[in-house]
């Protein structure tokens, strides 16, 4: 599985992110996997024609040392469907800003 990595987290930044995540994206209902959306703007055209399987998501997972955000994209509506994929270069980015975005807001150091 592609995702963006990082690792090394400290017990307070830990905890610094579970909180964010809680109140921003709800409370993890599996043990610190969160499914994030992604934005609309970002869709490329098989994500935008496929209206049923909207929205379209990435999951991170949040362990006590290390966040992950997976780089699959895809819906909570089916398991297989041609417009859940790897993300592509703007959702990567997109990805990838967010993480660096989490960290800046809630004072982490990378």
């Amino acid at each position: 599985m592609k995702h963006y990595h990082i690792d090394e987290l400290r017990p307070g930044d830990y905890e610094k992110l579970k909180a964010y995540l809680d109140e921003h994206y709800g409370p993890s209902q599996m043990e610190g996997l969160y499914w994030l959306p992604l934005k609309e703007e970002l869709l490329d055209d098989v994500q935008t024609a496929h209206t049923d399987c909207q929205p379209f998501y990435f999951a991170l997972e949040l362990k006590p040392t290390a966040i992950s955000f997976e780089l699959l994209i895809r819906t909570r509506s089916r398991v297989r469907c041609d417009c859940i994929h790897y993300a592509n270069a703007a959702q990567r980015e997109s990805i990838v800003q967010l993480a660096d975005t989490l960290f800046e807001t809630l004072k982490i150091l990378s």
